[in-house]
């Protein structure tokens, strides 16, 4: 995702804490997969408890240029597995 009011640092791009937390969601889902419970359901509950985890911890214009910069990278395809350096 592209986020143009908060350039990641120099160097490798991602902090620390970010990759760490990247790291346990990404071990989350293989789990999940494992246990065979679908892709979109998955997905929902992600994407449900980050929303939550947002709305508790940032105002609402701060959430909603977080949600329109997510929306701007699957727009431009930033996160379709064919694209480089997307995600996928």
């Amino acid at each position: 995702m592209t986020d143009k009011t908060n350039p990641p640092p120099e160097g490798d791009g991602i902090p620390p804490e970010l990759s760490h937390c990247g790291a346990v969601v990404d071990k989350a889902i293989e789990y999940m997969l494992g246990e065979n419970l679908p892709p979109m359901a998955i997905a929902s509950a992600l994407l449900g408890g980050s929303l939550g985890l947002l709305s508790r911890t940032m105002g609402r214009e701060a959430m909603q240029g977080l949600l329109e910069n997510a929306l701007h990278s699957v727009q431009a395809g930033e996160l379709h597995p064919d694209h480089e350096g997307g995600a996928g």
